[in-house]
């Protein structure tokens, strides 16, 4: 049984290679219908139904696998599957907790998969990023509300409008009424309209009152991509990358690599990145204490 799920199971590669990720699901279901206890199985399926946005079949997918890997396993494509499906579903905190998992397991992979998870560590990265900004921007929108902010009542509006807008794609595409290209152009399209009409909004208020309305938000290359907290004394490796002095310390009392690029790097080879910390510094001046919270 287990030969036949894998000749099934290459049939669906096959196919998801083609793009056909509605044959190739149905491939991958019926190897997992033969041999179960298989986790890759149920990573390949969920990685079809992300092409095809049935988020709700790619969580199960991914928890099934991850119950499937041995304790402390190394299964990041589950993790890092599953943080997207939570993150279309709107839960921030748990797509964070899951995207730092898939990370974490990435940066200290077994030999065998180490090329694998270094390649995936920029997407990781940025997936763990955009969890972050996510669960900030939920728990400033809970903020306002809190203090009867119309500003968080029409951003709650907006993403109530967006939310559903998602949801009719979704359920188009499940009865096959549109194809998947077209659902993922749709889908694009709702979510950079909505961001605009966001972007708008607080543009407008901020003018019309600045002292509490001011933007709050953190650009991605203030972030440390090992803690991912905001950084207060960047160092610069020579590949380039920028990290935060004391945790790329400690990382590499363990492993004398750059995180991102797996190649040698020890304490003499780094450098004060002397015009992010300029940055840093006006940064920290203007953000207030709410920085410290992001």
């Amino acid at each position: 049984m287990a030969h036949l799920a894998e000749k099934l199971k290459q049939q669906g590669n096959d196919l998801f290679k083609a793009g056909d990720y509605a044959a190739a699901e149905e491939r991958y279901t019926a190897a997992i219908t033969k041999f179960s206890r298989n986790p890759l199985l149920f990573t390949n399926r969920a990685l079809a139904r992300i092409r095809l946005q049935r988020w709700q079949g790619v969580i199960d997918d991914c928890l099934h696998s991850i119950s499937l890997t041995p304790h402390n396993g190394f299964n990041f494509k589950s993790y890092f599957y599953l943080a997207q499906a939570q993150l279309a579903l709107h839960h921030p905190n748990e797509a964070l907790s899951s995207a730092l998992t898939a990370y974490n397991q990435a940066m200290h992979p077994p030999p065998a998969e180490a090329n694998k998870a270094t390649a995936a560590l920029p997407s990781l990265s940025e997936l763990v990023l955009k969890c972050k900004k996510d669960k900030f921007a939920a728990r400033e929108r809970h903020r306002r509300r809190k203090r009867g902010d119309i500003l968080a009542e029409l951003e709650e509006s907006l993403e109530h409008n967006k939310r559903a807008e998602l949801q009719t794609i979704e359920r188009s595409l499940s009865t096959s009424s549109i194809g998947v290209v077209e659902a993922q152009e749709r889908r694009q399209e709702i979510l950079d309209t909505h961001q605009k009409k966001i972007d708008e909004l607080k543009t407008v208020f901020a003018l019309a009152d600045p002292e509490n309305h001011q933007p709050r938000e953190v650009p991605d290359y203030l972030v440390d991509t090992i803690s991912f907290e905001i950084m207060h004394d960047p160092v610069i490796t020579g590949t380039g990358h920028s990290y935060e002095r004391a945790t790329l310390l400690e990382h590499l009392k363990t492993n004398p690599t750059d995180p991102l690029t797996r190649e040698p790097l020890t304490a003499k080879d780094l450098r004060p990145n002397v015009a992010l910390r300029q940055v840093l510094e006006e940064f920290w001046k203007t953000a207030g204490t709410w920085a410290i919270d992001w």
